[in-house]
């Protein structure tokens, strides 16, 4: 197969991180950034995955029950910081009761 230049900037402190990796791998940067394209050409896209930051399944739980209880007109408010803390503590004391129950 016929080679080609490849001619790439980068910052200094990258390319000095990366070769030092690469030479504890074996590698040079050549022959890494060919495993790379070849990666590319494989899986037909970026060889790893590419994400924004994305909650986790407890944090998009979360936002999902927020945006419900937003438009149900039925669902309690709170005015002050005093009244949810007292609804919180007295969730927290049912959920006692109801574990303790269960372990009788």
């Amino acid at each position: 197969m016929e080679s080609t230049n490849l001619n790439i900037r980068t910052d200094k402190e990258v390319k000095i991180a990366a070769e030092r990796i690469f030479e504890e791998l074996g590698l040079n940067m050549t022959t890494a950034v060919n495993i790379f394209l070849r990666q590319t050409i494989r899986e037909n896209g970026i060889p790893f995955e590419l994400k924004l930051n994305v909650p986790n399944d407890v944090t998009a739980a979360a936002i999902e029950e927020g945006k419900k209880l937003a438009y149900d007109k039925t669902a309690s408010g709170y005015t002050n910081m005093n009244d949810l803390k007292a609804a919180l503590d007295q969730s927290d004391t049912r959920s006692d009761l109801q574990i303790n129950s269960k372990k009788i």
